[in-house]
């Protein structure tokens, strides 16, 4: 009776001593691994300007048609660009289909997982939503 009390008293000890294994979640949060895939988010230049050339073919390659709309328009030097973009996270099924078709390299999926949100209509995202802050690409990215 005393064995398995002692026991249980050395494995309690051993446990106190060691690196904790869980993360305190809100302050520390988990890294992602490099292939992971978040939501899509077009990508931005060095110089600010969105890559997007509006030419629908991530709409046209996305299998859960999460990407609702994109209209063009056309700029003083015939150049096309978006000006509404929206993509609905409630059906994107994060594939990464959208990032393997854009010619131009504009559409990529980004690491961020906290997408859980009360309401649904915050989770069906515009242009100005997806549009990146910064120019920054991951390791892995090829442009």
């Amino acid at each position: 009776m005393i064995i398995p009390l002692l026991k249980g008293l050395a494995t309690t000890l051993r446990m106190v001593f060691t690196k904790p294994i869980t993360l305190q979640y809100p302050e520390e949060k988990r890294p992602v691994y490099p292939r992971f895939r978040g939501h899509p988010e077009l990508v931005v230049d060095d110089d600010g300007e969105r890559r997007c050339v509006a030419c629908t073919l991530c709409m046209v390659v996305c299998p859960s048609n999460a990407i609702k709309q994109i209209t063009p328009a056309e700029g003083e030097y015939h150049e096309k660009y978006p000006v509404e973009f929206v993509v609905d996270l409630t059906r994107c099924i994060f594939c990464g289909f959208c990032q393997e078709a854009c010619p131009k390299a504009a559409i990529k999926l980004n690491n961020l997982y906290e997408l859980a949100q009360y309401e649904k209509q915050m989770l069906i995202y515009d242009i100005k939503r997806l549009t990146q802050q910064q120019s920054r690409l991951r390791d892995g990215d090829w442009l």
